[in-house]
């Protein structure tokens, strides 16, 4: 934000920040400031003394200048080519849920802590299905295992045999 300090001191006679300052009663460096438009804020008395003095109104005092933007040109999409702003659409995959499957390892894992005392990590459950222990239905994606209710009761059967429960 601009003051007009400068040319209304002009239109009433005051030519330098000397003037501005012993007809305000501003001190010296207050007075070169204003000015100068070298201001960050004025308060409101010091307003009022300049509005007395330049005979004017505080709207004379400040102009605004809106910041100029330049909005930024985007290219227009080609419509031959998918748009480069938007992803592509993936296809849509049938989601299935671990109830409709079975069990997740979490769940085993779980449902086996009350017999062995603490939740089995995902990497011990594994070895189990490894060595052929506990049967699981790999997922599409190769991370995810999921048990039947039958096959994890033959293992919770296996389990409390080989640990004598």
């Amino acid at each position: 934000m601009k003051t007009k300090i400068n040319e209304l001191s002009k239109a009433v006679g005051i030519t330098t920040a000397y003037q501005l300052q012993k007809k305000t009663d501003l001190s010296p460096s207050q007075a070169a400031r204003l000015y100068k438009d070298k201001v960050e804020a004025i308060s409101l008395s010091v307003l009022e003394k300049l509005c007395n003095t330049l005979k004017c109104s505080p709207n004379d005092i400040f102009g605004y200048n809106e910041p100029q933007t330049v909005k930024p040109q985007l290219p227009k999409p080609d419509a031959r080519k998918p748009d480069a702003r938007k992803p592509a659409k993936q296809p849509e995959t049938p989601k299935t849920t671990a109830s409709a499957k079975g069990m997740t390892t979490e769940q085993v894992a779980k449902r086996l802590e009350p017999i062995t005392g603490k939740i089995l990590s995902n990497r011990r459950i594994l070895d189990y299905v490894k060595a052929g222990k506990l049967k699981s239905e790999q997922s599409g994606n190769r991370t995810a295992r999921f048990f039947s209710e039958a096959d994890y009761l033959e293992f919770e059967a296996w389990y409390r045999q080989s640990k004598n429960l």
